[in-house]
């Protein structure tokens, strides 16, 4: 516990994407690689775990308050 991670080690620097964007009119392209900050982290095993909705119930949206889990 307290161990810092070099997140570097987990960007992949010859993979990438180009995106094109529109900001207020004008045209941008951004280039996009691997990393934490859009899911695909290169090097990173992810394991899911299937859990109860009763045990995690996120809300999301106003709506969410409506499911049964938000009523008391």
């Amino acid at each position: 516990m307290g161990e810092k991670f070099d997140l570097t080690k987990f960007s992949g620097n010859d993979d990438y994407i180009l995106i094109e964007k529109k900001n207020r009119g004008t045209s941008l392209t951004t280039l996009e690689r691997p990393g934490l900050w859009n899911g695909a982290m290169e090097k990173w095993n992810t394991i899911f775990v299937e859990i109860d909705h009763l045990l995690y119930n996120p809300v999301k949206t106003v709506n969410d308050l409506l499911n049964n889990g938000h009523q008391s």
